[in-house]
């Protein structure tokens, strides 16, 4: 035992989800389906981020052409926009190789799957100590991600075939769809930074274990990065940015030689980490990193039916 005292996380007191207030429902989600983005595309200016635009995505198609990794990297607010329908219609048509979240993606995915609606009130509840203490949320992926330890799944793989397997909306679920498509979904979790760790049920080791078997994955993708892949990196500001540079130095020390690729960020505002991680260091033996600013609910499905849609 070591000699500092800990909190007694037994003492936490949950509630049921069907007591929350959520601020996103499906009902809100973006649609799939076809759109004329060709016209609109035409009409850019051949000029800074609109003619960046136009050859990022012809470098998707090109990596989709040539067989190369398209990986995706994405923070929570993702799924919290709605455009999960967008990432699976992305995945349907073959432009996912891989898929990188962080730990809060799990959580916003995991209750759409399950009750249609996320997202509570911070403020409110964190003003009671009620913040992320719905019981049903806590239990079942914590659930989940012990039984994926004692299987050796990644958190992401044992998450994916529970939801494919008895979520009743798995089909607007990233994580349920991936498992369906064979898309490995990598999670990469920092302990204490999502709800699911503030209850008794979290197993630290399991967590730990699961969540490391995601990275030697990941790793294992990024080698098919080389020589024309396609790396973009949708609203994660700090833990995908370092993960991924770590995931790349593993795989270039392995493999000799991970190069001529191509990265993007799609984000809110211009972070540090993103910039200097993910479009910057990456790319100086070969390749180009794109960095765009702009609302995720209005950009990223500009680019997604951009690609689906423009030859």
């Amino acid at each position: 035992m070591g000699k500092y005292e800990e909190i007694d996380l037994s003492k936490v007191k949950t509630y049921s989800i069907k007591a929350r207030s959520s601020k996103v429902n499906t009902r809100l989600f973006a649609q799939k389906g076809e759109v004329d983005t060709t016209s609109f595309l035409d009409i850019l200016p051949q000029i800074l981020s609109a003619k960046e635009l136009k050859e990022l995505i012809s470098q998707v198609h090109a990596a989709k052409t040539k067989g190369k990794a398209i990986i995706l990297g994405m923070g929570g607010h993702v799924i919290k926009c709605g455009l999960a329908p967008l990432i699976i219609e992305m995945m349907e048509a073959g432009f996912v190789s891989a898929i990188a979240v962080n730990g809060s993606v799990v959580v916003h995915d995991y209750e759409i799957a399950n009750f249609g609606s996320t997202s509570e009130d911070v403020s409110a509840s964190l003003a009671d100590g009620s913040f992320g203490m719905v019981f049903e949320t806590n239990h079942g992926i914590n659930s989940c991600i012990s039984r994926g330890s004692k299987a050796k799944l990644g958190l992401g793989e044992a998450l994916g075939q529970e939801l494919w397997e008895n979520a009743p909306n798995r089909e607007l679920s990233v994580l349920a769809m991936a498992y369906k498509y064979h898309i490995p979904v990598t999670v990469h979790v920092a302990i204490g930074t999502d709800i699911v760790h503030q209850t008794s049920s979290a197993d630290g080791a399991a967590i730990g274990a699961c969540s490391h078997r995601d990275f030697r994955i990941l790793c294992q993708q990024i080698c098919n990065l080389n020589e024309g892949g396609v790396y973009l990196n949708f609203g994660s500001a700090v833990i995908l940015p370092e993960v991924f540079l770590k995931a790349l130095t593993v795989a270039r020390n392995i493999t000799g030689c991970v190069k001529n690729f191509s990265t993007a960020v799609f984000d809110m505002n211009r972070h540090y980490r993103a910039m200097v991680n993910v479009t910057q260091r990456p790319v100086e033996t070969g390749g180009k990193g794109y960095y765009f600013i702009g609302q995720h609910e209005i950009l990223i499905p500009l680019l997604i039916k951009s690609i689906l849609y423009t030859d």
